[in-house]
């Protein structure tokens, strides 16, 4: 499999990025309701862009065909969240390491307390992270884990912080070898077959599509 490409530089408009949690619910005799969750949750993503010029066309048509099933899958993120919000001035993260050296929004997951809760640590002192930021582990170039923290969290002095997220992590197949990343955290996605609308007219010049968390092992 081909590693995965780029999501290209287009006058986005909407994204919508939300995560997909397998779930039945039946309705008992009594007034009682099961719900039974099953399977592995995963992210599904809308994007749409706004009237695009010729040559943003060409950058769309191209990712289109460079994506398909013959090509790569690509990195899909969210595309108004692309860093954590605290941090979001519409620059690349950037600073110093309480430990020292440069940090770009790359980390280390120090401990797995559990599928819910991990501890980070390479990051500056006071470092703020926020209930809705997302945060990627990464074992390999295909292989990813996105997750959203869903409680708000400050590294502390030596550039470590406790982090809750959801969904759980897969602890199967994830260790402490993986690596954090939080600039632009990412997930491996596929453009779901029949999605793309390109229309070619001056009264509508929009793209759109929809697509699909891919998993890898």
């Amino acid at each position: 499999m081909p590693d995965p490409i780029l999501l290209p530089t287009l006058p986005w408009r909407d994204c919508q990025f939300d995560p997909i949690n397998p779930t039945d619910v039946s309705m008992m005799e009594g007034r009682r309701s099961e719900e039974q969750a099953a399977g592995t949750p995963f992210w599904k993503a809308q994007y749409t862009t706004n009237w695009m010029t010729p040559a943003f066309y060409g950058l769309f048509d191209a990712f289109v065909m460079k994506s398909s099933s013959r090509g790569a899958p690509f990195l899909g993120y969210d595309l108004f969240r692309p860093r954590p919000i605290a941090h979001n001035n519409g620059k690349p993260l950037s600073g110093t390491k309480a430990g020292g050296g440069a940090f770009n929004g790359g980390a280390v997951l120090q401990s797995i307390t559990n599928s819910r809760t991990i501890v980070v640590s390479g990051l500056p002192a006071g470092f703020k992270l926020s209930s809705g930021d997302y945060v990627e582990l990464r074992k390999s170039v295909l292989i990813r884990s996105l997750h959203r923290i869903v409680e708000n969290a400050t590294a502390n002095a030596s550039g470590v912080v406790t982090l809750s997220i959801m969904f759980g992590l897969d602890t199967q197949h994830f260790t402490t070898s993986a690596t954090v990343h939080l600039e632009k955290p990412s997930c491996v996605m596929s453009i779901d077959p029949g999605s793309v609308a390109a229309p070619k007219s001056w009264a509508g010049r929009e793209a759109s599509f929809s697509a699909t968390e891919m998993f890898f092992s």
